[in-house]
């Protein structure tokens, strides 16, 4: 038996031992059993990219188990993170580390700008690394297919960066959609603040040299070479094309899932582009969109549309049709609403874990549906505890959920990058109407980083 299942048995025995007792934030499951938890029962994390929120899951990850090592593109950030867990080995480039400490770990974390997070992913999974991973979960629709089929093939517990899925509000939410309380939903709108970095802009024409802490080539990764500026990193990546996946991939894994995960928003018939600022110079994504998804039958479920709105106040005023439908709402920067034929649902945060259902007045007597969706207390911690039990099934935000939440979320993208409509054979995984647009479901990896073998 090899060192990988070796340590999955014994991981899971461990959590069968400790069942007895539930798991609270930042705690293990032989602290939860008040003993001493021998080096062996520990998860063994490396963490790839540890500032911004690569931060926090990596504390997250030092709280669950052992850090053996630590990656980021920029040594300053390294460094801080190195002083929290000194015993770890730092890395700068998640390759050589993969290849040098990958029989030593169980689990990886990946935090790194959207267009890095396949190329490290695939690249731990192939490993047999069960894996964290941000939102979105990829920079494109194929690799957002092949995590999903890879998780399944190497039975690996998995677990998108969406942490609003583990709010018992969110679950409790998905609970009352389907409970048919709203009749038939005909339609969705969701609206974001973002972005809050820069975009709708062309690209840096002067070269700054590289600060000396910032390893280029690695941050680059899969996207062809340009020069360094401050414009790209750090944050502002978001807003690129080749980088990020602007406000949508930002944001709508989080400001959709409640109405996804009820509704099975997966597969859609068609996206369409609204109206936009439009896409500046086929570098940055828009200062403001509008896009269009519809939905045929899912499941026995009604055909609706899902509208998306981005750009915050910069969006015209009198594009905001949501606006409308909320009359006499406090209305704020980001939300979501469910239409249907008796009523509304209305999110007021981005994770769906605070809503109301409409007219108020209406439902004053609703009764709360009984649960039927397991409740956790702590997002990273799901993803551990399925590690331990080897159930991949554990987290909510496995990659078989996530990687199709993401495909629908990218399909967004691809519209905007077409400038039109398109219309979408999952099964092909290809545009029906365009032959021009297949190109933007996938990416010319540069040579080093490519997620096929």
């Amino acid at each position: 038996m090899n060192r990988r299942s070796t340590r999955r048995d014994f991981l899971r025995q461990t959590a069968v031992a400790g069942a007895a007792g539930p798991l609270l934030a930042g705690q293990t499951v032989a602290q939860a059993q008040d003993k001493p938890e021998s080096p062996n029962e520990r998860v063994q994390f490396a963490c790839i990219g540890v500032g911004g929120k690569g931060d926090s899951d990596t504390r997250d990850a030092g709280a669950y188990g052992d850090i053996v090592a630590l990656c980021d593109i920029d040594e300053k950030k390294l460094d801080l993170m190195a002083e929290k867990f000194p015993k770890a080995k730092k890395y700068t480039d998640y390759r050589t580390m993969l290849e040098e400490i990958g029989d030593k770990i169980d689990a990886v974390t990946v935090s790194t700008p959207d267009h890095s997070h396949a190329p490290a992913s695939v690249r731990a999974m192939r490993l047999g690394k069960h894996t964290f991973c941000q939102k979105p979960l990829t920079w494109s629709v194929e690799e957002a297919r092949l995590m999903r089929t890879l998780a399944a093939e190497k039975n690996l517990v998995t677990q998108m960066g969406n942490q609003g899925t583990s709010h018992d509000g969110f679950r409790s939410g998905v609970e009352l959609i389907r409970s048919g309380v709203l009749g038939p939903i005909r339609e969705i709108h969701v609206w974001t603040n973002r972005p809050i970095w820069p975009q709708g802009v062309s690209r840096p024409t002067d070269t700054p040299g590289i600060p000396d802490s910032v390893h280029w080539y690695e941050f680059l990764g899969p996207a062809h070479d340009r020069p360094y500026n401050p414009k790209y990193h750090p944050f502002k990546w978001r807003g690129w094309l080749d980088f990020g996946t602007g406000a949508l991939g930002d944001m709508a894994c989080h400001t959709i899932n409640v109405a996804a995960l009820s509704l099975s928003l997966f597969d859609p018939e068609s996206v369409e582009v609204v109206d936009t600022s439009g896409i500046v110079d086929n570098e940055s994504y828009p200062v403001w969109s509008i896009i269009k998804t519809n939905f045929g039958e899912r499941e026995g479920r009604a055909p609706l549309s899902l509208t998306w709105y981005d750009g915050g106040n910069k969006l015209p005023e009198e594009k905001r049709a949501y606006k409308q439908l909320l009359e006499g709402q406090k209305v704020g920067g980001s939300g979501l609403l469910l239409v249907g034929e008796k009523g509304s649902f209305y999110s007021v945060n981005d994770y769906g874990a605070e809503h109301v259902l409409l007219p108020k007045d209406k439902f004053a007597d609703v009764k709360v549906p009984e649960p039927t969706l397991p409740r956790t207390k702590n997002h990273f911690g799901e993803w551990v505890e399925g590690i331990k039990e080897n159930n991949p099934k554990k987290p909510m935000s496995n990659f078989d959920y996530a990687g199709r939440l993401t495909e629908t979320v990218l399909l967004g993208v691809v519209a905007l990058r077409v400038g039109g409509k398109i219309e979408w054979d999952p099964a092909a995984m290809q545009v029906k109407n365009n032959s021009a647009a297949d190109q933007y479901l996938r990416r010319d990896y540069r040579k080093g980083f490519s997620i096929h073998v």
